[in-house]
């Protein structure tokens, strides 16, 4: 039987994101999941609140980090991963995949030759079945794209940190229509971690607490197995791809996916300043997709 890992969950409101620190049982040692960056999209301002949350709890606790991992490039929160880093260590990490998605968010965004997409800005970049004890708990990543390429899931013992891959039951699965995205992919992707012990506890990044429901976050592989609405057990890929593709078509852009990509494309680093000390985000118009605007162009 696995060893149960200790897990302390953090909620940030306003993106519905679900932070986690994993812990060994036997020792201090611990690991960050899928950390938040405050941001006020009206005024730009960044804080650090969410974070500093965390930077808290492990004070209190006498926690020693070990690893501050990303389950992929988030498309709807800021990564607080440097900031987290600074204060109390820890390398962070991320999919091999992400070179992908630096690739193509690179060529959105414009960004100049200096913005290196082969994923160094993270200190360890991860593949499929790759280590990542923490203490004496072990642990490992399973590759698990569809929703990005770079796609990560990680094991510490009886518990499983999905990403968006998976949500609660009653929320069914990540969207795929991003870049990189693929339904059929995520479909296999999932079955992987449906493969894992009924028993394993299932920890997600988001909860959007349908019809009204208190928040969620926690659940099991037995769960999802026969409770998930796009794929409890019965559902076969070609039902999941037609399901996906059709709901997907009818889903708005994450408020947030210009300045989350811009920033966790490069680990959670803001680009450069301009302009002497100035720090800028772009707003590509019709980033995905839209009218030819040409004739708007101004004339200068």
């Amino acid at each position: 039987m696995a060893t149960q890992a200790d897990v302390t969950h953090f909620f940030d409101e306003p993106t519905n994101t679900l932070s986690y620190i994993v812990k060994d049982p036997n020792s201090s040692s611990c690991a960050i999941v899928d950390s938040v960056l405050n941001l006020d999209y009206a005024s730009g301002t960044i804080s650090y609140d969410s974070a500093d949350t965390i930077i808290q709890y492990l004070k209190d606790h006498d926690l020693s980090v070990e690893w501050i991992l990303e389950t992929h490039v988030h498309a709807d929160h800021l990564s607080a991963g440097p900031y987290l880093q600074q204060r109390v260590g820890g390398k962070i990490a991320i999919g091999s995949g992400i070179t992908t998605v630096q690739s193509v968010f690179g060529e959105v965004f414009n960004v100049d030759e200096g913005f290196r997409r082969d994923g160094s800005q993270f200190e360890v970049l991860l593949s499929d079945g790759d280590s990542l004890p923490i203490g004496s708990l072990e642990g490992h990543a399973m590759h698990t794209p569809g929703h990005t390429p770079a796609c990560m899931t990680y094991i510490f013992g009886d518990a499983v940190f999905v990403g968006d891959t998976l949500f609660m039951p009653d929320f069914g699965t990540a969207r795929c229509d991003f870049p990189g995205g693929d339904a059929a992919t995520l479909f296999r992707s999932i079955q992987r971690i449906l493969e894992l012990p009924r028993e394993t506890r299932v920890f997600v990044c988001h909860d959007y607490m349908p019809d009204g429901r208190e928040l969620a976050f926690e659940t099991t592989v037995g769960a999802e197995i026969d409770a998930n609405v796009h794929v409890r057990e019965g559902i076969n890929e070609g039902e999941f791809v037609s399901m996906r593709e059709a709901r997907d078509k009818t889903l708005g852009m994450p408020n947030l996916i210009l300045p989350s990509l811009q920033v966790n494309m490069r680990a959670g680093h803001v680009p450069p300043p301009e302009s002497g000390e100035r720090f800028f985000l772009k707003l590509p118009l019709n980033a995905f997709g839209g009218p030819d605007l040409s004739d708007l162009a101004a004339k200068e």
